[in-house]
């Protein structure tokens, strides 16, 4: 398949966009969850035994059993995957929208700019279940189970405590985005020139632009987990900067950044692989189809053709004599 049949083409279909986004992004988080349990404790004010990543793990597995570091996984599967679905129709349709307008002239702004109003949609879609996983995911949590811990949310604090983070979500995931789809492009304009399908290529990509954008924007995602959390009750982002710099300093803006990074690496990796398989697939699919179609109309017509020239032949036939 050519430059033109996998990007030009894919960019027209939404629905190929947010079908491989949904597999995607179920496949990031559920795959990387316990990571993910262990990074979240590590950046709680109150946990213990949370100075590495292998004594939380081992800490998590041992006092409160082997199951723990995946608990509050199905609320990510509820989540993961409506928004990863908008996130990638968003950005594809975005990335194609702006190029048109810029003529590409301007691709890393474009790629930037895209990935930002595709983290706008996509967090609105995830606020509320990353608030109600990272309740799960707290020490001695008081909750037994994903419903229960939304319905308790939702009559102790109302629905805004599903959007309390959310203005800190944005702030992170903006600039998160944007690191992100400009180095992933950036990479794969490297990597793979021809924008063909390239699994080795679309994983370098990815893990790379993960772990970039995970070390630039560390200090918000511990601030957004106080605000999820409500761990001494912190509201906003400048309370929850503040409560970090009293109680831990400087570094711990920092907690949870070898975890994250360790995350996101290769989250983001089986990500993009998943999205540019599954887009791939759908499209030669897609092309087969329409392949397949215009075989058959030009069958019809070539037959249509004979039997006109085969009605054709008697009346010549008279004519004549």
């Amino acid at each position: 398949m050519n430059f033109e049949d996998y990007e030009t083409l894919p960019t027209q279909n939404s629905i190929t966009h947010m079908t491989a986004g949904a597999i995607a992004g179920v496949m990031e988080h559920c795959v990387m969850y316990p990571l993910d349990s262990v990074k979240t404790r590590m950046q709680s004010l109150r946990s213990a035994h949370n100075g590495s990543i292998v004594e939380t793990f081992r800490y998590m597995v041992q006092r409160e059993g082997l199951l723990r570091p995946i608990r509050g996984m199905s609320a990510v599967v509820v989540g993961a995957g409506p928004a990863h679905a908008c996130f990638f129709a968003t950005y594809e349709q975005s990335k194609h929208t702006l190029s048109q307008l810029t003529r590409h002239r301007h691709d890393h702004i474009t790629h930037g700019l895209s990935g930002c109003l595709a983290s706008l949609i996509h967090d609105a879609v995830s606020n509320p279940t990353e608030v109600v996983k990272q309740r799960l995911q707290m020490l001695n949590s008081p909750y037994r189970g994903v419903w229960e811990c939304a319905r308790h949310v939702y009559r102790a604090e109302g629905l805004r405590a599903f959007y309390r983070s959310y203005g800190t979500q944005v702030t992170m995931n903006v600039p998160f985005q944007a690191v992100h789809f400009v180095t992933y492009e950036w990479c794969q304009s490297r990597l793979n020139p021809t924008r063909g399908y390239e699994p080795r290529a679309h994983l370098t990509s990815g893990a790379f632009a993960g772990a970039l954008a995970a070390a630039a924007t560390t200090p918000l995602d511990v601030c957004k987990t106080l605000l999820n959390t409500q761990e001494r009750g912190a509201e906003g982002l400048v309370g929850a900067a503040g409560l970090v710099l009293r109680t831990s300093g400087p570094r711990g803006f920092f907690k949870g950044v070898a975890a994250r990074i360790l995350y996101q690496m290769p989250a983001a990796a089986i990500c993009w692989l998943t999205y540019e398989t599954l887009k791939h697939a759908l499209n030669t699919v897609e092309l087969s189809e329409e392949s397949s179609e215009t075989s058959t109309a030009g069958s019809s017509l070539a037959c249509a053709t004979l039997r006109l020239a085969a009605a054709e032949v008697p009346a010549t036939t008279l004519t004549r004599t």
